[in-house]
């Protein structure tokens, strides 16, 4: 005689089981037995995402339909406590049955709750007003607009992001302040540009990819990880006096790695760019600085400036854009300044790729290896079909002596 053991389960041993499989998996155990009828009605995380819905279903309207289906069983049919929602599928969905699920879930003790990708021509109101959960701790908004009429705030919020949504300046301000614990934030892709402030003392971590006039940093003593790539280019009109390379990077005393692109250096080396900073970076090992361009004054007087404020610095990454015009100024201000007795006690790593014409790296390259005393790793792609030789690499001066160097091609 065959004994059920598994549906007789405690249902915290049950939901963990089905926490474990795919929610398709978990909503198929319904045809197991009366018992299983509607166990998955009552978990406590539900992800929503491609692998939920049937790849012959392409339609996007169909494929919300099909959603649409699962949440009337969880609404009609849940008991208990609904604590992580997340939606990440190619759908379009109906805003308001998404609006009234939301504000479902509001009854609910939700801890995270996660709007990741769907198709959506137009943004869709997120319903501040109906979406009360104290005990959030991760929320990522997508496609939708935002506003705070009577916010209260999320006193437990640790995790924010916000992808393709339509906020102001103000709104944003508002939204940061009263988030008093947050740690990870995360902007991505605006709809109209805005001014940041910042000035939340719990923040860990930052990361800027989006269309932002200016940055306000202010009072971030744990901000230790912040990438910052703007998506327009700077406004000259909304510009600080003093320059915002000291103004925004110089008083993060407590960055551990920092990473930039194109046009977060042009914003960064408005006004006097300082050879390096008053306040030097001394938790700083970790720069990446991507879409350097060789023949931009502007990007190498950034860019040289953050190495020599970085005297701690063990990983050095930089990837550079094909240079549009004459890069000479470029190589004459680099072999003035690579001369300076300057010395990178603790670098361990370098990493240079979209080299397009060795002679503008040559400099560099000898300037980091004659001056690195611990270079373990120097890993250099050129764009195109030549590549330094390995005659031309044992040429050059090493601190380093068990440093490796790996030349290699890549197609742009």
């Amino acid at each position: 005689m065959n004994v059920d053991r598994i549906s007789n389960l405690p249902w915290g041993v049950l939901e963990c089981i089905l926490l474990h499989l795919p929610l398709k998996e978990a909503v198929r155990t319904s045809v197991l037995s009366s018992k299983w009828r509607h166990k998955w009605t009552n978990l406590s995380q539900y992800v929503i995402d491609d692998k939920l819905l049937s790849s012959s279903v392409l339609d996007k309207v169909d494929r919300w339909n099909q959603i649409m289906k699962i949440l009337h069983q969880v609404e009609l049919n849940h008991k208990g406590r609904i604590q992580m929602f997340k939606l990440s599928a190619y759908c379009r969905p109906d805003h308001s049955i998404l609006v009234d699920w939301i504000a479902f879930l509001s009854g609910n003790v939700v801890k995270e709750f996660i709007l990741q990708r769907f198709d959506s021509p137009v943004r869709f109101r997120f319903p501040f007003d109906r979406f009360k959960c104290p005990r959030l701790c991760h929320l990522e908004l997508f496609g939708c607009i935002i506003k705070l009429p009577a916010f209260e705030g999320f006193s437990c919020l640790t995790i924010l992001q916000l992808n393709q949504v339509c906020i102001d300046t103000d709104t944003l301000e508002l939204l940061l302040l009263k988030c008093p614990v947050l740690e990870r934030l995360t902007l991505l892709e605006f709809d109209n540009p805005i001014f940041l402030k910042i000035q939340n003392t719990k923040l860990r971590y930052l990361k800027i990819n989006a269309a932002v006039a200016d940055i306000h940093l202010r009072n971030n003593p744990f901000l230790a990880d912040v990438e910052i790539h703007l998506r327009i280019p700077p406004i000259p009109n909304v510009w600080q006096k003093d320059n915002n390379l000291v103004r925004i990077i110089g008083c993060l005393q407590g960055i551990k790695r920092l990473a930039l692109s194109s046009w977060s250096l042009v914003f960064l080396a408005n006004g006097d760019v300082p050879e390096k900073l008053s306040s030097l970076l001394q938790n700083l090992t970790v720069l990446e600085l991507s879409e350097v361009t060789v023949d931009n004054l502007k990007h190498a007087m950034v860019s040289l400036c953050l190495i020599k404020s970085a005297p701690n610095l063990e990983e050095l990454f930089i990837s550079v854009s094909r240079p549009l015009g004459s890069s000479k100024h470029v190589v004459d201000f680099l072999k003035e300044n690579c001369l300076l007795g300057l010395h990178f006690n603790r670098l361990k790593v370098v990493k240079i790729r979209g080299i397009w014409e060795m002679a503008h790296a040559w400099h560099f390259i000898k300037f980091i290896l004659a001056n690195s005393p611990v270079l373990e790793t120097m890993t250099i792609v050129c764009y195109g079909k030549e590549r330094f030789t390995e005659a031309q690499l044992q040429q050059l001066e090493r601190h380093s002596e068990h440093v490796k160097i790996l030349s290699l091609t890549s197609a742009a």
